[in-house]
């Protein structure tokens, strides 16, 4: 019998660089609207490679403020995946703006070109996309529809930092980019969360709305506690003792994303012709994924065995996860509120209902991958011959 490990879906790579880094700011005098969060944006932007940059409390802030300062609002609606994490829908609500849920691809769990231009409306003002766990969406195709359409484009990047299309970085297609930073994302700054925007505008207003609408930072004032407000605000930035975590983070990406695609591949390369599992996975040249986790999809004789798969990788210490466990519409809120049919988003519903997220983290070595995939075999085969007798 193989020994049982411990391999935790996510783990928080967390060194004594980003202890030093918080114990630095905690002995200066500033812990909030100071440096830190400035050389942070500035360094993530140059990561991504383009765009400005704005710190802000979580990446549900930065969705809500997004939408909010591009004047989405009452009788307007938004285009969203079915399949997502809820924030993505509910940044939307906050705005008072309906969500118009669009079934996802089968093979990328992302909403396509087509499938978005099918749900325009006269009513239609932006398209919130996800590019779901870190597998790009057709960023180029989805642009021109918003082009010929006049509509806004907001990115879901919660789980996409790394992911590009032909060297162009998630969040730099559209209007404005959302990422998240919460402890088992790619890096993280404890909580919190950045939006990057080609807009310098755009940037201009949403840095004065995250600090309540203020005129002027506390650096900038003449006269402390001397300021006007001139706009509606909201307190959602994030602290330097977060923004020194997420700059020491930030060194290591390069490193944190090479491991993650070297895991990825080892994984799907031992799932390779397993049957009844599809795992899901950039389709076209040029598409580079985050590697944010592995999703295996179950089919066939295995379609509702997704809880018990779940239960013997867990005992055997594999850890997972499930993105997502319903798709947006049939979550309670949802349901009771738009009623939509359900039958009109058969993948999603395929995804939430019989998929596992396995993890890859830069946590984890090739040999933790050859463990899982061994585990998830042998699993897999004895459920399909209990199946077949």
């Amino acid at each position: 019998m193989t020994q049982a490990r411990k391999i935790p879906f996510g783990k928080p790579w967390i060194t004594e660089a980003e202890r030093n880094a918080v114990l630095g700011v905690l002995a200066g005098d500033v812990l909030t609207h100071g440096p830190q969060a400035h050389e942070f944006e500035k360094e993530f932007a140059a990561a991504l490679g383009n765009g400005h940059a704005l710190t802000l409390s979580n990446g549900t802030a930065a969705l809500h403020l997004a939408y909010w300062q591009l004047d989405i609002g009452a009788g307007d609606e938004v285009i969203v995946p079915a399949q997502t994490h809820v924030a993505t829908v509910h940044a939307v609500e906050m705005v008072g703006a309906r969500p118009v849920f669009v079934d996802c691809d089968r093979a990328t769990g992302n909403m396509t070109p087509d499938a978005i231009e099918a749900a325009i409306t006269p009513q239609t003002r932006a398209i919130g996309l996800v590019h779901f766990v870190g597998i790009p969406c057709d960023m180029p195709a989805i642009m021109t529809v918003a082009s010929k359409r006049g509509l806004k484009v907001v990115e879901d990047c919660a789980l996409a930092l790394g992911t590009r299309w032909d060297g162009t970085h998630a969040g730099l297609f559209g209007d404005a980019g959302t990422f998240s930073f919460y402890p088992v994302k790619h890096i993280t700054t404890g909580d919190g969360g950045m939006l990057v925007t080609r807009h310098e505008d755009l940037a201009k207003k949403i840095s004065k709305a995250r600090a309540f609408g203020i005129d002027r930072t506390f650096a900038e004032r003449t006269v402390p506690g001397v300021y006007d407000v001139l706009s509606l605000g909201i307190n959602y930035r994030l602290s330097d003792i977060n923004s020194a975590i997420g700059r020491e983070q930030l060194k290591r990406l390069d490193t944190i994303l090479e491991r993650r695609a070297r895991n990825f591949s080892a994984l799907k390369k031992g799932l390779a012709g397993l049957e009844h599992v599809a795992v899901l996975d950039v389709t076209a040249a040029g598409q580079t994924s985050s590697h944010y986790c592995l999703t295996a999809v179950f089919d066939g004789p295995l379609a509702d065995k997704r809880t018990e798969i779940i239960r013997r990788l867990n005992a055997a210490g594999v850890g997972t996860s499930v993105y997502y466990p319903h798709p947006i519409p049939r979550l309670q809120y949802y349901r009771e509120k738009y009623g939509a049919d359900l039958a009109r988003f058969p993948n999603a519903a395929r995804i939430s209902d019989q998929s596992i997220a396995l993890p890859v983290g830069p946590h984890l070595e090739v040999d933790d991958m050859n463990y899982i995939a061994n585990e998830l075999t042998t699993i897999v085969r004895d459920l399909t011959c209990s199946k077949k007798n």
